[in-house]
């Protein structure tokens, strides 16, 4: 995980509780308040949330010890495509109407923005956004590669030049092609590898925010009521999300301590979020303007990554895939994981 993305992570632990306690002016439902058993929830949060998160990111990592979550074998496709539902799910149906339902709130009073779709505009920035990294992080990278690569090119060519035989520099020129060939194929995956780690970052990103902030509304309700139903969701989405950030990490081919890294960030960000939101439950107002402003535009952006994110970096890539178009049972078994993962995640949204 590169500099910038370990400091915005930084600045929204310290944001989020500096700015959401401000006073509320707006009543909040009754609900039936009990601190003592909600502790206990909230602690089986962290472990269940912990471990559903650590299983999730590390199966398909460990390609190597579980050959069926391999990158080389076809259920891999599978697995993805249903990872890929699940994301797609939770920026459409969880995180998105969470967005639009905090920016619109009458708890906001004169700064409501009933008239403007403000969470719909921030997604649509986020993904721009994101599409924008993605275009100019891979086009820069292939530029200077090619820079590099057009001296040799050149000296190749000069040298075949002055080969008087034409039968050797028939020979050459052939021999140059070749060596071409094999530049524009290495600078090929060379770029697809700069793509997928560029993918992997972003995706997780968008992943940690939505994390850290229903973290911070779990952790600070006192509800058992309430927390019951979204311990249970909040397992399986992080299962199911972590297997679909482990395989692009897998994909991305980091270094041990980056992979190490990155998947620890994952595991511990809800549980982190959990117990934020436990140390300042006390001053915490769900419905105060400023908590309502600051979740709803970290809300709006983690959906606008992740619906991108989903659609043209892991469904659109893998459904598109040569191997895959080759293989109508796989392209059908893809397609019943990817509803499959969608209908599981949507379901979810029924209890949080």
């Amino acid at each position: 995980m590169n500099r910038f993305s370990k400091l915005f992570f930084l600045m929204l632990l310290l944001l989020l509780p500096i700015t959401i306690y401000a006073e509320c002016t707006c009543n909040f439902k009754n609900e039936e308040r009990n601190k003592a058993e909600a502790l206990k929830y909230k602690l089986a949060a962290i472990a269940s949330v912990l471990i559903a998160s650590a299983i999730g990111v590390s199966l398909p990592i460990l390609g190597k010890i579980f050959p069926a979550f391999s990158p080389e074998n076809d259920f891999f496709f599978i697995i993805k495509a249903f990872a890929g539902g699940v994301i797609l799910a939770a920026g459409f149906i969880h995180i998105l109407p969470n967005a639009f339902e905090s920016l619109t709130s009458p708890c906001l009073g004169p700064t409501r923005w009933g008239d403007f779709p403000l969470a719909g505009f921030v997604a649509m920035l986020s993904a721009i956004a994101t599409m924008m990294v993605d275009t100019f992080a891979t086009s820069y990278y292939k530029r200077s590669h090619f820079l590099k690569a057009a001296p040799v090119s050149g000296d190749d060519e000069a040298l075949g030049e002055h080969e008087g035989h034409v039968h050797v520099h028939t020979h050459a020129t052939h021999g140059h092609a070749h060596g071409a060939g094999f530049g524009l194929q290495e600078d090929s995956a060379s770029s697809d590898l700069l793509r997928r780690r560029i993918i992997s970052q972003v995706l997780e990103l968008g992943i940690l925010v939505h994390s850290v902030i229903i973290g911070i509304t779990l952790g600070a309700s006192e509800s058992p009521k309430a927390i019951k139903p979204l311990v249970a969701a909040l397992t399986f989405h992080q299962l199911f999300e972590g297997m679909g950030l482990g395989g692009c990490i897998f994909q991305a081919k980091f270094g041990a301590r980056a992979v190490t890294i990155m998947a620890i960030f994952f595991t511990l960000t809800t549980p982190i979020g959990i117990a934020i939101g436990f140390g300042v439950s006390s001053i915490y107002k769900e419905n105060s303007p400023a908590a309502l402003i600051v979740e709803g535009a970290f809300n709006s952006a983690s959906a606008g990554i992740l619906i991108y994110m989903a659609l043209v970096d892991l469904l659109s890539a893998d459904f598109m895939n040569p191997r895959m178009q080759t293989n109508l049972k796989l392209q059908l078994c893809a397609c019943l994981s990817l509803v499959l993962g969608c209908g599981c995640m949507a379901l979810l949204a029924k209890w949080a």
